[in-house]
């Protein structure tokens, strides 16, 4: 089993619901508790042992680029892949960047860039995706602003539906890839994920697991106020990407 030593941080979103902060600076840079979001997953994705890390951009590519450079700075080799004019949404971003060789044809560790979680990213880097797999999904338990959940967990299996009155739980936003996920695309197309996501469901490709570390979707002026309270309350001395 070949150990998993890549990633994708998927960045190249407007942030249009953290705007008037966001239209001079890019989300992935908005500071929380002392540096920006994304740094936070730089490092603690180093940590686990990823040290070759994607990121896709579009909105404000260059300030992005210009602040985190070649990774260098952190210990990892970062790999960008420019999305020109409107972003291609996370299916077509992942198309893009294995299209570009930004991305090694092999499975990956994809991560949104605008959550904040203590979790641990070593426990995904030993993780043996089976030969029809597409993706495992981290879930959480659901957030108030997603009550109804994304998918349910049936025997280990990711669904689009819970059986006999089970739960469904909150996506959030963590998993492991494979390159398949995204086969049938063409370059420029733009595309969401969930989609090919509830396809390869039904046909048993997608696991999940659920996982009961700390975690706020960073998408609102409100929640940024929250991850920044948590911080300054509870410390983070733990945390693998902590300043």
């Amino acid at each position: 089993m070949a150990k998993i030593t890549q990633a994708m941080i998927l960045a190249a979103g407007k942030g249009t619901r953290l705007r008037p902060l966001t239209l001079k600076t890019p989300k992935p840079l908005v500071e929380v508790g002392g540096q920006p979001l994304i740094v936070w997953h730089i490092k603690a994705l180093k940590a686990a042992g990823v040290t070759d890390i994607t990121i896709n951009v579009s909105w404000l590519a260059k300030t992005l680029m210009d602040r985190l450079g070649d990774g260098s700075d952190f210990g990892v080799k970062l790999h960008w892949s420019i999305e020109e004019g409107e972003p291609l949404e996370t299916a077509g971003g992942i198309f893009t960047a294995l299209h570009n060789n930004k991305l090694a044809d092999a499975p990956f560790i994809l991560v949104n860039s605008d959550i904040w979680t203590t979790y641990d990213f070593s426990q995904l880097t030993d993780y043996d995706m089976g030969t029809d797999q597409i993706a495992h999904l981290i879930m959480i338990d659901n957030p108030q602003h997603n009550n109804g959940g994304d998918f349910a967990i049936n025997n280990g299996l990711a669904s689009e539906q819970a059986i006999a009155g089970g739960d469904k739980y909150t996506f959030s936003g963590i998993s492991v890839m494979s390159p398949k996920v995204v086969d049938g695309l063409v370059v420029g197309q733009s595309a969401p994920l969930a989609p090919l996501l509830k396809k390869a469901m039904i046909k048993f490709q997608v696991t999940a697991s659920v996982m009961t570390d700390n975690w706020i979707d960073v998408g609102t002026p409100e929640r940024l106020d929250q991850v920044n309270d948590f911080i300054e309350n509870k410390g983070v001395n733990a945390h693998l990407g902590a300043p």
